[in-house]
């Protein structure tokens, strides 16, 4: 996504204006009175804000005109719903309710679909962290949420699962330098890893030292499965016997591992 082109939505983002606290409290009072001009002005003059909020979603896929769009109806929202009394700053309270409705935009135009239902109850969950986050100022746990929703906690943890965004292998997580490190380094391929590999050789250098027949016993053992005796009917000697060949052999293995 190339954010950083000069012109999203016709708005020529080089030239954006800057807008002052104190102006932005002096533009409140009269959009509370009514003044369109004001608002008008005041939403122009906090577009940064929503520039800088999609800066967060590139590599996405999504068009920054989109994007940009969807912003500005969360900072409209933010504007409308803004509480001078909270003692606050605009940006504070704008900048999450601006992520919000980007991430509602994203769900909703994801590729991966999830049902209405399921929405639903992720949605009231939130509802209800953040009621009991502001009621006890801790982070609840997802026990205390699926009791006040009256759901069984699994419910609750594959309903708010079911939402989060999707988050991409090349994403990068830390850079210096130029070097960045990308989410896909810290995932560990157990189907490559090194020194499974390496013990892999070592026991079939281990098993090229012992005789034809222990061999035999150690692969139709523990490469096929197969039981003592049924080795031994391969093998041509008693279960007994089978038995000491292969601790012999495992004995010969470890000594040259």
């Amino acid at each position: 996504m190339a954010l950083n082109k000069v012109e999203i939505c016709g708005v020529d983002t080089n030239n954006l204006p800057r807008i002052t606290h104190k102006r932005s409290m002096e533009l409140f009072e009269r959009i509370k009175q009514g003044d369109e001009g004001a608002r008008e002005e005041f939403l122009t003059g906090n577009l940064r804000l929503v520039l800088s909020v999609i800066q967060r979603f590139s590599g996405r896929g999504e068009q920054p005109d989109d994007l940009f769009q969807v912003g500005c109806v969360g900072l409209i929202k933010a504007l409308d719903n803004f509480d001078i009394s909270h003692n606050v700053r605009f940006s504070t309270y704008a900048v999450p309710m601006i992520i919000g409705e980007i991430r509602r935009f994203l769900r909703d135009n994801s590729s991966i679909r999830v049902t209405r239902s399921m929405r639903d109850t992720a949605y009231r969950a939130l509802q209800v962290k953040a009621k009991l986050v502001e009621k006890n100022g801790v982070e609840p746990r997802i026990s205390e949420i699926a009791s006040e929703l009256g759901m069984p906690e699994s419910d609750v943890v594959f309903a708010l699962e079911a939402i989060t965004d999707p988050i991409s292998m090349n994403e990068p997580i830390f850079s210096e330098d130029g070097d960045a490190v990308y989410i896909e380094d810290q995932i560990r391929d157990e189907t490559a890893d090194d020194e499974i590999w390496l013990n892999g050789i070592a026991v079939k250098e281990g098993i090229k030292r012992l005789s034809e027949r222990e061999q035999r016993i150690i692969r139709l053992r523990f490469f096929l499965g197969k039981t003592q005796n049924e080795v031994a009917d391969h093998v041509g000697v008693s279960q007994a016997q089978v038995s000491r060949l292969e601790k012999a052999a495992l004995i010969k293995m470890r000594r040259y591992l």
